[in-house]
Formats: structure tokens, C-alpha cells, sequence
């Protein structure tokens, strides 16, 4: 046991720096890393996948807290955006954690490769945009952006930064808000998205010692020991260090992880 809390704080260590560096949320490091570290230590091949999406999400709750601290303090977050768009979200939210618990596992997974990818693709492309105003919408299409978010997001387990800043970019908001925006927005789906995951895993009997439903506590509890601490190292880093080619290197270990996790999926098909 203490050698896999050490690797849970390791990689909680290098989620933390990873974030703050590239500014990506941490799920999409932590569920390819739990994806392997949970089938090497021989849990449910069934439940491999959305315990690691739904333990992500549970860390993504404590990890965005200090986030959207921090992004309020600097007086970044468009309140009025994020509760236009957290109706939405909530329900999304839970509704893509259902929509996973019915996902046959090599579906969970190409999913999940497909999105590594597209993430990938976009750390090199890197396309950021911005304008001095903002495109007003209607209440409908937030709560239909909302919903989309959520949904996509809690089955990924991610904190959504990767879909709604795109989405706020579109909508004319400066990058800076944004992301901020975006931040605020990753708690409800954490929230929502973890607390189903663990009410649609509760009563399930093959599931680890140390599980709360879907959520597997020791991982957990490691990983966010050590990836807030460790977020603000990344955030300096970024400032010190040539990030382009950084980002570069990391786009293409996403690309493999995502294209290894791709065959994993579509492996059971070709032999047929």
C-alpha cells in the first residue's frame, strides 16, 4: 500500500506541474494514468475506465477550488456568465455520468482516445483568440452549451476547460476571462459529475476495497495531496522555460497515449 500511495503522489506531483504549466485540466494526465495503474493492479477490466474518469473527477472538485480562488481574486470570473451557464452543467453533468455507466468499456475508451487526440491537436495548433466584446446569447443556447459541457466533461472526467474555453473564445470573451470563466465552471461539474458517480457505483459488488462508489479513495487522496501544491511550480515554470517546444513534446506523448488507448478499443473489433 505505501508503494502505491508514493505513486499517487508522484503523479499527483506531475499532474500538478503539467497543469500549471500547460494550463490543461488535470484528467486529461490522471485518467490515462489510472487507466494503466488500475489494470495493473487487476481491478474489473468493466470498471477499469470509469473508476479513473470518476477519481478524476473527484480531485478535479478540491483542485478547482484554489483555481477559481485565485482567478476571482484577480477579478477574472464573469459571474454572471458561469450561473447562466451552471443550470446546464448540472445537468449534463449528471446525465453524462449515467450515459457512462451504460458505456460498454472498449466504447469508454475510444471515446476517451478520440478526445486525447483532438486535445493533442490542439495544444500544437494552439489557436487563441480574442475580442474587446462580447457576442451576446440567448439564455437557451448557455443552457444548451451548458448541458453539452457538462455532459462531454463528466464523461471524460475532465473539468471542461478544454470545451467551454473554446465555446467563451467564440462568444468574444478575452482569453484571460475565459479561462476563468471556465475554471468556475469545472467545480459544478466535479461536483455533480463525482457525487453521481459515486450514488451509480454505491451498491456495486465487484468494485475495490477503498471504493465510494466509483471513486477509488487512495488514489484520490494521493493525487490531490500533491497537485495543488504542485500547480503553482508549473505556473512558474511556464514563465522560465521555452514552453513552445514543451508544449510540442507533450502534445505528442498525448498523441501516443490517446492512439494506445485507440487500439485498446478497436483491438476487439478487428479480431473478430
Amino acid at each position: 500500500m505505501g508503494e502505491e500511495l508514493g505513486l499517487y503522489l508522484a503523479f499527483g506531483s506531475l499532474a500538478g506541474v503539467l497543469s500549471g504549466l500547460f494550463g490543461i485540466g488535470g484528467g486529461v494526465v490522471i485518467v490515462p494514468f489510472l487507466v494503466w495503474f488500475f489494470s495493473k493492479r487487476g481491478f474489473p477490466p468493466d470498471s477499469v475506465m470509469i473508476m479513473a474518469v470518476a477519481t478524476s473527477l473527484a480531485t478535479i472538485v478540491v483542485t478547482s477550488i484554489s483555481a477559481v480562488y485565485a482567478h476571482h481574486r484577480l477579478g477574472a470570473v464573469r459571474w454572471n456568465t458561469v450561473f447562466r451557464l451552471a443550470p446546464g452543467i448540472l445537468i449534463g453533468s449528471i446525465a453524462g455520468s449515467v450515459i457512462a455507466d451504460q458505456l460498454p468499456a472498449h466504447w469508454f475508451k475510444l471515446i476517451f482516445a478520440l478526445f486525447l487526440l483532438y486535445v493533442g491537436g490542439r495544444i500544437l495548433i494552439d489557436l487563441k483568440t480574442e475580442s474587446s466584446q462580447n457576442r451576446v446569447l440567448s439564455g437557451w443556447l448557455y443552457s444548451a452549451a451548458g448541458v453539452g459541457i457538462g455532459a462531454v466533461s463528466s464523461i471524460l472526467g475532465i473539468g471542461g476547460g478544454t470545451l467551454s474555453v473554446p465555446f467563451l473564445v467564440k462568444c468574444r470573451f478575452p482569453i484571460r476571462n475565459a479561462v476563468a470563466i471556465s475554471s468556475a465552471c469545472g467545480f459544478p461539474i466535479a461536483v455533480a459529475g463525482s457525487l453521481t458517480y459515486i450514488a451509480l457505483g454505491w451498491e456495486k459488488p465487484v468494485l475495490p476495497v477503498w471504493s465510494l462508489g466509483y471513486v477509488y479513495l487512495p488514489a484520490f487522496a494521493g493525487i490531490v495531496t500533491t497537485s495543488i501544491p504542485f500547480a503553482p511550480v508549473g505556473a512558474k515554470l511556464a514563465h522560465r522555460v521555452p514552453t513552445r517546444k514543451l508544449r510540442r513534446m507533450f502534445a505528442v506523448v498525448v498523441f501516443i497515449v490517446g492512439a494506445k488507448l485507440l487500439w485498446q478499443a478497436v483491438r476487439p473489433w478487428i479480431e473478430i
